[in-house]
């Protein structure tokens, strides 16, 4: 369980400049009230789907996504993100606690492709080096394009000794 605490306006704003010009599926894990989502939505980023566990953030998802004007543009499910196959996405949104980054960094590596961009707020991955980060503070979010963290993670495995 991770508390639920709103991406702010600045937050938003550099998780979608980070995302600016991509293609394909966008998710948020973890998505909360569904700002981010919809907000994905509008600047192109499609389709755009949330997956949240809090039956009430779905509703306000929902109502986030009707009143925007996305009502059936968007999605919003009711999924265990450590159960989602991420194999088809390619822009990832990540709010959530540091506890939960190491094991979701595996999950990451095993199934994104590697034109996928995660993009991290409040908390980056501890054993990633970020492409990109905008933003200071706790306004900060960090960019990993998946191809460049495999490649760090094989060299930097090349030379440890087995």
């Amino acid at each position: 369980q991770v508390p639920f605490q709103p991406a702010g306006p600045r937050q938003v704003a550099h998780v979608l400049a980070l995302l600016r010009g991509r293609a394909g599926k966008t998710v948020d894990l973890g998505s909360g009230d569904g700002r981010l989502v919809v907000e994905a939505h509008r600047q192109g980023l499609q389709p755009a789907v949330g997956y949240e566990l809090n039956p009430w953030l779905l509703e306000l998802s929902k109502y986030r996504a009707w009143k925007a004007g996305c009502h059936g543009k968007v999605s919003f499910l009711k999924e265990d993100l450590w159960k989602v196959n991420l194999s088809d996405c390619h822009n990832v949104i990540v709010f959530l606690a540091p506890s939960v980054k190491p094991p979701l960094a595996t999950k990451l590596l095993a199934e994104l492709p590697d034109e996928a961009r995660v993009v991290a707020g409040r908390f980056p991955f501890p054993s990633w080096t970020a492409t990109s980060t905008l933003g200071q503070g706790l306004d900060q979010v960090w960019a990993y394009d998946m191809k460049e963290v495999r490649q760090a993670a094989q060299s930097s495995t090349k030379g440890s000794p087995v």
